[in-house]
């Protein structure tokens, strides 16, 4: 009988399998990949509390050398950690002072993640800024937001700087011929983090 309700159970999985690809048009999708995790940076704000002793939690941004202040305890490394990673580390350091010590680690403020998300432009513009990206801006709205280019410009050797993984590339813009031409095949949509260099031009 247990072995009739197990294979009653495997065709029933497979038909709905099978009206799922039929009601698609294709096989059965693959579940999503997790979603990345977020990795404190410098200048994050961390609300760190400790249940039943909350003269021991505060609410403390990520120093420059990645590490926060906490009472009784002193530094912990926060940079490049999760906050599941970090409060792991202040529990550990509290358990020498307090009896199984429940923390919890929030971020409140993702002030590194702002200054990731940002374009910059310099060199030979009107004024060289860092704008915040937004989806769909390209190279071209970028140097607009600048200003434009100076007289002295050299456009067409303009540059676009991105970091991928460890390298960071670079990637030919003609500027002249996008302002002048109207010729987009190098107006690249950019992406957070990336940096446009305007040349000046060598007299």
């Amino acid at each position: 009988m247990k072995r009739l309700l197990m294979l009653a159970t495997i065709l029933v999985s497979a038909c709905a399998a099978g009206a799922f690809a039929a009601e698609t048009g294709g096989p059965v999708p693959p579940p999503a990949p997790p979603a990345e995790t977020y990795h404190i940076g410098v200048d994050d704000l961390l609300q760190v509390s400790v249940w039943h002793n909350p003269d021991l939690g505060a609410t403390v941004p990520v120093r420059p050398d990645g590490r926060i202040s906490l009472p009784l305890i002193g530094d912990v490394a926060a940079g490049g950690r999760t906050p599941e990673e970090v409060a792991a580390e202040v529990k550990a350091k509290l358990e020498a002072y307090v009896r199984d010590p429940q923390v919890a680690v929030i971020l409140t403020e993702l002030r590194s993640h702002e200054y990731l998300s940002r374009v910059r432009v310099t060199g030979a513009v009107q004024t060289p800024i860092s704008v915040p990206y937004r989806q769909g801006m390209t190279v071209l709205d970028a140097v607009l937001a600048a200003g434009g280019t100076t007289e002295f410009a050299s456009a067409d050797r303009t540059e676009l700087y991105r970091k991928e993984g460890e390298a960071t590339h670079a990637y030919a813009v003609r500027l002249d011929r996008i302002l002048k031409d109207g010729d987009l095949g190098t107006n690249y949509p950019v992406q957070p983090g990336d940096v446009i260099t305007v040349p000046e031009r060598a007299f």
